[in-house]
């Protein structure tokens, strides 16, 4: 049995706007990294049901790099996506008006090359870092 891992986040922002600052690929490639020494060089997005999203993620260094794909499942507009990443596991987020903006909450399957607590560390660190350009955007 795959675990699942999940975090989240909230927003200081309405909705629509997380939405947007999520999923366009201006805007991705301003957040999707861990950390500092990490960038976003390139993303795409077909944000539909059966649409294909595709980051590019490397060391700033150039010494390791990769492409994040995925192909969504569901979409539901300011509300949910599902995807399947191209190694079969699965992923969903949700949006959620909260009192003090938007909470966004994802649930993933975990990979077995790494510990669950490195996984979950790295997903999250992504996430904060979203936050910190949604609220500054």
């Amino acid at each position: 049995m795959t675990e699942r891992i999940s975090i989240e986040q909230v927003v200081a922002r309405e909705r629509g706007d997380v939405w947007r600052f999520f999923n366009e690929p201006e805007h991705i490639v301003n957040w999707n990294f861990a950390t500092d020494d990490w960038r976003c060089p390139r993303a795409e997005n077909d944000l539909r049901a059966g649409g294909r999203l595709c980051a590019r993620m490397e060391a700033k260094d150039g010494s390791f790099g990769f492409d994040f794909e995925a192909v969504y499942d569901e979409v539901e507009h300011d509300v949910k996506l599902a995807y399947t990443m191209t190694d079969g596991r699965q992923a969903e987020t949700s949006f959620e008006d909260v009192e003090g903006g938007t909470r966004v909450s994802t649930t993933f399957d975990a990979e077995q090359e790494n510990p669950a607590e490195m996984q979950r560390a790295g997903w999250q660190a992504i996430l904060d870092n979203f936050k910190k350009y949604a609220e500054s955007a």
